[in-house]
C-alpha cells in the first residue's frame, strides 16, 4: 500500500479500468474481484488505514499493558455466508462468542432476573404480546423481497408510520414494545424507534432472514474473526497491493458530459445532467481528483456510506433525484463500550455475560473476551482477561457525550454492574468507540432513511449513475448494515462492471 505524497502539486496521474473510492470491506472486495478478473484498479482512501467501519485497536490498562479491542463491526452470523466463505478463502479463522451460563434481564423497574433459554423472564401477558408482535413481524418479512422492499403491496403505508407507532397499533404492553423495538432501534439502526418507519424496520429484519433471527443473540452474534474483523480488509488490501492509496480523500469527480439543452442563458445557468444520463452503468470517462493522486478510469465505485457522498464535488452535479435522495439518508449514533477486567468474573457466578434491558441506557451487554493471536497477543487460546462489550444508542448516547469523562464512565459502569454485579465497576481498562467523531464515518452503525424515504427513493440506491456504481453495507439487501452486506455489495458492483466491460 502506498501513502500520500507531501504536496498536491506532486500528484501523479494514474490510468486504470476502475477507480474505487473507499478502502473498507466493500471497496476492497470490489478491487479484489476486479483485479482477479484481470482489470486494473486504484483504491483511494481518505483515512490512513483500510477497514472503514471495521477497526482493530488497542487500549492500555492502568499498568500500561495493551489489550486488543475491535472498535467497529466484529460479528458473523450463520446467514452471512458470503463473508464466511471469504474469511475461509483468505486463510482466516473464527471463534464462537462465549455464551455458557445464565443470562440477565433488567425489567423496566430495574429489578434483575437471571434466566436460561430464549424467552425473557417477563410476565405471561408480556410474553404473549412479544410473541404476537414477533409473529406479525415475521409474517410481514415473509411478504418482502429484501432486494426490493419498496415493492411490498403496502410499502408506502408502512413507510409513513414510525416503527414505534406501528407496534403501538398492535399492542399496549409497554414492556413488550420496548423489548421488541430494542432489537432494531437501539440494537441496529441506533435511532429512536419513532424516527424510522415500519418498512425500514422490516428491511432490517428481512436482511437477517427473519425478525426471529434478529432477536436471537446466539444467531446474530455468533462468531468473531481471530485477529479481528479488520483482518478481512487487511488481507484484501494485501492482495490489491500498491494500488491502495491511503490518506488521500477524493475531492472532485468528473464523470459525465453536460446536457447542453439544460442550459439557461437568460438566467446564467450552466448546462448539467439534472435529468440523468443515457446508458447507466456503461463505461465512460471518469477522473477522480484526490489529495495525492489523480485517477482516470472507465468506471468508479463509491464505496463509502451515503452520508459521505456529498463530500465529493461532482462535475457535472449529480442528477436531481440523486441529489434529493441522499438528503433523506442519515447515520445513527451509538457508543460501543469496551471494559477489560483481570478475569471474566461473571463466569465464576455462572453467568454468560449476556444481558438485556429494553428502555435502559445500556440495553445489552455481552462477553467479548478475545481468543487467539491478534495485534497485541501472539498466544493461542483464550485471553485470560475478561472483556465486556455494551452499546448505548441514540438519545442516551447524546446524553452520555454531554457528561464529563468521569461522570460518563461511572454511569456506564453502573449500567454494566446492574447486569453483572459490583465487580463491573472496576475494569482495568475502559474505552468508548466514537465513530460519530470520525470525519470519514460520522455515525454508526450505518445509514437508514427518514419516514417515507425508503419507499420513495430506495430504488435508486443500488442503480448506477452513468459510470458511477455504489457499494456499501448501507444499501445491501442480505447483510444490511453488516460486513457481509458490504462484501456482497462490493462483489456485485465489480461483477456488474465486468459485465459492462466485457
Amino acid at each position: 500500500m502506498s501513502t500520500a505524497f507531501e504536496s498536491p502539486a506532486e500528484r501523479p496521474t494514474l490510468e486504470r479500468d476502475v477507480v474505487i473510492v473507499g478502502a473498507g470491506p466493500a471497496g476492497l472486495m470490489a478491487a479484489y474481484t476486479l483485479k482477479k478478473a484481470g482489470k486494473s484498479v486504484a483504491v483511494v482512501e481518505a483515512r490512513e488505514r483500510v477497514g472503514g467501519r471495521t477497526w482493530n485497536a488497542k487500549v492500555k490498562d492502568m499498568n500500561g499493558t495493551e489489550h486488543f479491542i475491535e472498535i467497529g463491526g466484529q460479528w458473523i452470523s450463520p446467514d452471512q455466508t458470503r463473508l464466511s466463505s471469504l474469511v475461509e478463502e483468505l486463510g482466516l479463522t473464527t471463534f464462537k462468542r462465549y455464551r455458557d451460563g445464565k443470562n440477565v434481564y433488567r425489567a423496566p423497574d430495574n429489578t434483575r432476573h437471571t434466566y436460561t433459554g430464549e424467552a425473557l423472564p417477563v410476565s405471561d401477558a408480556t410474553n404473549a404480546e412479544m410473541e404476537k408482535l414477533t409473529d406479525l413481524l415475521n409474517a410481514k418479512v415473509d411478504q418482502m423481497d429484501v432486494a426490493r422492499p419498496w415493492k411490498m403491496p403496502d410499502a408506502a403505508e408502512l413507510d409513513t408510520i414510525s416503527f414505534r407507532a406501528w407496534l403501538q397499533q398492535h399492542s399496549d404492553d409497554q414492556e413488550a414494545i420496548d423489548n421488541i423495538s430494542m432489537s432494531i432501534a437501539s440494537g441496529m439502526l441506533t435511532k429512536p424507534s419513532h424516527t424510522f418507519s415500519a418498512l425500514q424496520a422490516l428491511l432490517m429484519a428481512a436482511s437477517a432472514g427473519s425478525f426471529s433471527n434478529l432477536v436471537d443473540e446466539d444467531f446474530i452474534l455468533d462468531e468473531r474473526v481471530v485477529g479481528g474483523m479488520q483482518s478481512v480488509s487487511l488481507k484484501l488490501a494485501q492482495y490489491v497491493g500498491d494500488d491502495v492509496i491511503l490518506g488521500s480523500p477524493v475531492r472532485q469527480l468528473n464523470w459525465a458530459t453536460p446536457d447542453e439543452s439544460t442550459a439557461d442563458a437568460l438566467n446564467n445557468i450552466s448546462s448539467d445532467v439534472r435529468n440523468g444520463v443515457p446508458r447507466n452503468g456503461a463505461p465512460g470517462q471518469v477522473t477522480a481528483y484526490a489529495d495525492s493522486v489523480i485517477v482516470k478510469a472507465k468506471n468508479v465505485v463509491l464505496a463509502v456510506p451515503p452520508n459521505l457522498y456529498h463530500r465529493i464535488q461532482y462535475v457535472p452535479p449529480l442528477p436531481r433525484e440523486q441529489m434529493i435522495a441522499h438528503q433523506h439518508i442519515s447515520m445513527g449514533l451509538v457508543i460501543k463500550v469496551h471494559a477489560v477486567y483481570e478475569t471474566p468474573f461473571w463466569r465464576e457466578k455462572g453467568l454468560s455475560g449476556t444481558g438485556f434491558g429494553g428502555g435502559h441506557v445500556a440495553p445489552e451487554v455481552y462477553d467479548n473476551t478475545n481468543y487467539g493471536p491478534n495485534s497485541v497477543n501472539a498466544k493461542e487460546g483464550e485471553d485470560p482477561h475478561g472483556v465486556l462489550v455494551s452499546f448505548i444508542s441514540d438519545v442516551h448516547a447524546e446524553r452520555m457525550w454531554a457528561l464529563s469523562e468521569e461522570e460518563r464512565k461511572q454511569e456506564i459502569l453502573a449500567e454494566l454492574a446492574a447486569y453483572l454485579g459490583e465487580e463491573a465497576m472496576h475494569p482495568i481498562a475502559f474505552y468508548l468507540s466514537d465513530m460519530a467523531a470520525e470525519e470519514w464515518t460520522r455515525g454508526a452503525y450505518a445509514t437508514s432513511y427518514d419516514l417515507g424515504g425508503l419507499s420513495r427513493w430506495g430504488h435508486l440506491q443500488n442503480e448506477p449513475t452513468g459510470p458511477i456504481y455504489y457499494a456499501c453495507s448501507d444499501i445491501a439487501a442480505e447483510g444490511y448494515q453488516h460486513v457481509d452486506g458490504a462484501i456482497r455489495q462490493g462483489e456485485i458492483a465489480a461483477n456488474s462492471i465486468l459485465e459492462q466491460l466485457g
